[in-house]
């Protein structure tokens, strides 16, 4: 993936800090300065069949190719800032460089300690938020405009003209994938309603509840929804997996290509489509930019004209469509579109 130019924008851990494997996450390296790659995880963690597998699969490809090791850390539900901050401190005083949250929540605790004089050499990484400091790359994506591509095909394959959303959360960055959404499939199909409810209010929480994601699912299909974006962390394989029960509905999976989840095998044939967003890029480039010791800084954005979202065609279930959705692509690229960034419903 290109990356696209730089934009400038404008306490100690606890020997408690010091986490298990079985707490809070795996270790490759206990040691200290220039340990590898320290990377923190939402709700969720490794394993959640979407955002932070996609994040995993950037610091993975980079710990293989550049030989290095790294630490890896979950938060949890609960997690104060105080304790969101601990984790990022662990890292920074272990010496790993860089070190990456992943996800908006830890917005709060990042800003706080890239700015100490302390970690004034570390480089720490952001993914879906913006962080004003010297030492911190923001990592950015443009999800209205996959999730536009992602309405596009629920317009042109629901049957029942009736159309449902799933977001972990209320935030400002879920509401984009909901509003792209909402805008590609009005566009194509006028007739067609869409349902969009939230697994959790103003809580990150939403990420990580996969039951709850197939309660709110088996809802909608008992409306006769028959397509079903979910932009919910685990909690969309949950959807996914309601969705998987009843006959002639699809789910629309997020961020990585879920047609290809191991976890989620056994449903894939009825995943539609992905709305793909390769954080697993934007991880990869700011790793490989500390091993160059050209550390990124700034808003790095990704778009789908660099390529940086997307949406998949995995299991052929798009080919008699692809036409008309490539068509909106170019149009959202040469700007005869522009999708809006936020839902309004």
């Amino acid at each position: 993936m290109r990356r696209v130019s730089t934009i400038a924008v404008a306490g100690i851990a606890t020997a408690a800090l010091a986490f298990s494997v079985t707490a809070c996450g795996s270790s490759s390296d206990e040691s200290g300065k220039d340990a590898g790659v320290g990377l923190a995880y939402d709700v969720g963690g490794r394993g959640d069949h979407s955002f932070n597998d996609s994040a995993a699969k950037g610091y993975d490809k980079a710990l293989k190719e550049f030989k290095i090791k790294g630490k890896e850390l979950t938060a949890k539900d609960g997690d104060t800032e105080a304790d969101r901050y601990d984790k990022l401190a662990s890292l920074a005083e272990a010496g790993y460089n860089p070190v990456i949250g992943v996800g908006y929540a830890w917005t709060p605790s990042m800003q706080k300690i890239a700015k100490e004089e302390k970690f004034k050499d570390t480089t720490f990484g952001i993914v879906d938020s913006v962080v004003d400091a010297k030492n911190v790359a923001s990592i950015v994506f443009t999800e209205q405009e996959s999730s536009y591509l992602a309405g596009v095909a629920a317009g042109l394959k629901t049957k029942t003209d009736k159309v449902g959303f799933i977001g972990g959360t209320d935030s400002a960055l879920i509401k984009k994938f909901a509003g792209g959404f909402e805008q590609g499939l009005k566009a194509t199909n006028p007739k067609a309603s869409l349902d969009v409810q939230w697994v959790k209010i103003n809580d990150a929480a939403g990420f990580g509840m996969p039951d709850r994601g197939k309660a709110i699912a088996q809802g909608m299909l008992s409306k006769d929804i028959d397509v079903i974006y979910s932009a919910a962390g685990s909690s969309g394989a949950g959807a996914i997996e309601a969705t998987a029960g009843k006959k002639g509905t699809w789910s629309i999976g997020v961020d990585g290509d879920q047609y290809y989840s191991k976890g989620l095998a056994s449903y894939r044939d009825t995943i539609l489509t992905s709305a793909l967003k390769n954080v697993d890029g934007g991880v990869y480039d700011l790793i490989k930019s500390v091993q160059d010791d050209k550390p990124l800084t700034g808003v790095q954005r990704y778009s789908l004209a660099e390529g940086g979202v997307g949406i998949s065609f995995s299991g052929g279930f798009l080919d008699d469509i692809k036409p008309k959705i490539e068509e909106a692509k170019k149009k959202i690229i040469d700007g005869e579109i522009k999708v809006v960034d936020t839902y309004k419903g």
